[in-house]
């Protein structure tokens, strides 16, 4: 553990940090310019708004955990001040993707870009002490978990993704972020911490909706009314081992923050039977999409291999092997870091990882490392969560 501890800082602190702040930092505009090649040069200057409070968070919780260099909080404060100055439309929602001097581009009705946003407010406060940033992180929130409650209040009136009265569906992804942005308001807010944890219990109940222990999995969607699950429609068997295994340590972590042995013991089943379904047994990795019944899945992508699964199966493993001292969760994060290091770790070509392989691990062409929904989050979450979670374990 502490050959791996030394592996994860140096790919940390002298791969994937060096990428970002040498390829990725508009020193023109501020920001972040994620759309980046295999060697780190810009191929779009359009900016994720996802990436800006994604980076934002991460050098923040980099230097609070990790390392405590200036540059990474001047780098954190320049994506969020720039998502506050050009990314909030004037409905209080913010947009999707703007150009790189934050003209907007798109806008989308999911509202994962502000709740990026509230973490990088939220983490960049626990760095300074700034409290205009944690107002702002509460602000967002109370807006972001108000639409949550109820998607009417929502101002940015669009088409549903389906017709509600046809086919009512709420998503997994709604309730997992939300969770993952709760547990971060109350470090950043323990003044509120009551308020979250109740809005976090709420959120686990929701969540446990979308497993179906008759199937064996967690689906990706369900039944808004009663939580059933429509099994004549591909998109509504779908499930995405990589989300679950992410989830599944969201939940662990709140579980042993409570000591809540059975809802530690529900996260571990989750991650088992997401790692069993989604772990090619033929080539290695994570597959992106499966179907919960074995028949073909719409999403032409779904046997790829995509960084972010892998990283998400690295920190929930050791996590629950820390845990448990089940030497099975050692042995799968073994297996998935020798996978992914492997694979996706590309210090040979300026640092950082690749994002998407075919199948049988043999990257897309032309590769990138940066991309409207990849940029410096869940390789370089994985690489600090890990360093975090073994350095409070004792083992370094």
């Amino acid at each position: 553990m502490k050959q791996i501890y030394e592996q994860f800082k140096t790919e940390l602190l002298e791969s994937c940090v060096p990428f970002w702040l040498e390829h990725g930092a508009d020193r023109e505009y501020g920001g972040l310019l994620n759309c980046l090649d295999r060697e780190g040069k810009v191929y779009s200057e359009d900016k994720s708004v996802w990436m800006q409070g994604r980076a934002g968070w991460m050098f923040s919780y980099i230097y609070n955990h990790i390392e405590k260099k200036q540059e990474y909080l001047d780098f954190a404060k320049s994506c969020i001040d720039f998502a506050s100055a050009h990314c909030i439309d004037t409905d209080g929602r913010m947009f999707f993707t703007v150009t790189r001097d934050g003209r907007p581009l798109r806008k989308r009705r999911y509202w994962f870009s502000e709740t990026f946003y509230i973490i990088a407010n939220a983490e960049y406060y626990m760095a300074t002490g700034d409290e205009a940033y944690l107002n702002t992180a509460k602000t967002c929130f109370d807006f972001v978990y108000g639409m949550y409650l109820d998607p009417s209040t929502d101002p940015y009136k669009i088409t549903p993704k389906s017709i509600d009265s046809t086919r009512s569906t709420k998503g997994l992804a709604n309730s997992m972020i939300m969770l993952n942005v709760a547990a971060i308001m109350r470090e950043a807010d323990p003044e509120n911490a009551a308020r979250y944890s109740e809005i976090i219990t709420g959120l686990i109940r929701d969540i446990r909706s979308f497993h179906k222990p008759e199937y064996k999995a967690m689906f990706e969607s369900v039944d808004a009314h009663d939580s059933s699950v429509i099994l004549d429609s591909a998109p509504c068997r779908v499930i995405n081992p990589g989300h679950d295994i992410e989830c599944a340590w969201f939940m662990l972590e709140e579980g042993m923050k409570r000591n809540d042995e059975e809802l530690i013991s529900f996260s571990a089943t989750v991650f088992d039977e997401a790692f069993a379904r989604g772990w090619d047994k033929e080539y290695g990795g994570i597959t992106y999409f499966k179907d919960v019944l074995g028949l073909p899945v719409e999403a032409y992508e779904h046997d790829m291999k995509l960084w972010w699964p892998q990283n998400e199966t690295v920190i929930a493993s050791l996590m629950l092997y820390l845990r448990t001292g089940d030497e099975k969760y050692r042995d799968i994060f073994r297996m998935v870091c020798d996978y992914a290091f492997e694979k996706f770790s590309d210090r040979e070509h300026g640092g950082e990882w690749l994002g998407y392989l075919r199948r049988d691990g043999v990257p897309t062409e032309p590769p990138c490392k940066g991309h409207t929904y990849k940029g410096p989050f869940h390789v370089m979450r994985m690489l600090a969560k890990c360093m975090v979670m073994l350095k409070e374990a004792g083992m370094v």
